[in-house]
């Protein structure tokens, strides 16, 4: 089985590639919802970002106040480095957990982790291929304008991640999300017949 990551900067349209990969009935997993699921009361991960942070990013439930959390790592990179120190190595564990449940017999010929931070966290070795979406800056900007940031917000969350230019010469597959979405399921389509002659010959090997 193929193990592909799926990537790209904020606001670049790797949400909508992940949601056609699901429509063409391919296993993804959103490392952001493990995160999420890591930041619940009781879990490792949130004791040691509380401790991190602080009680000011823990809401009047007991929740991590994530636009708080994320407030603090935007603005500052040691503190966002720390939080990637304790979240990146449990998502990792995660998702090798769960290719090891999908590489099965009769299981799927690839599966696909989506997260953005792939090649920033160093977890393209764990992967056979990455793929990475994206767009315009001047798109991402106006994207995150309309998800409520402002012009100020959405610039400090695009220069944390890694530059896109630097994104597309590391990954081994690009998806321009720039253009329609017609032309974004055509560009997938045509990624994953890449992907698919790549796991039939992995198959041919073993």
């Amino acid at each position: 089985m193929l193990r592909v990551g799926l990537t790209g900067g904020i606001a670049s349209g790797k949400s909508t590639v992940a949601a056609l990969l699901r429509d063409r009935d391919y296993p993804v997993l959103d490392a952001d919802t493990i995160a999420r699921e890591l930041l619940e009361p009781g879990q490792d991960a949130y004791n040691e970002v509380v401790r991190e942070f602080g009680d000011a990013i823990v809401n009047k439930g007991g929740a991590v106040d994530r636009p708080k959390l994320g407030a603090i790592v935007f603005s500052d990179a040691q503190k966002r480095a720390r939080l990637n120190q304790i979240l990146h190595p449990r998502i990792q564990e995660v998702v090798g957990n769960w290719f090891a449940v999908l590489q099965r017999p009769g299981g799927p010929d690839m599966a696909f982790e989506d997260a953005a931070l792939i090649l920033e966290s160093g977890a393209k070795k764990n992967l056979d291929r990455v793929v990475v979406c994206w767009c315009l800056p001047e798109q991402q900007l106006e994207r995150l304008q309309q998800r409520g940031l402002s012009v100020a917000d959405a610039k400090l969350r695009i220069a944390a991640q890694m530059p896109m230019d630097e994104k597309r010469r590391l990954a081994d597959e690009e998806i321009d999300c720039s253009r329609s979405i017609e032309e974004t399921h055509r560009q997938v389509d045509v990624v994953l017949e890449k992907l698919k002659q790549l796991a039939a010959a992995g198959r041919n090997i073993c």
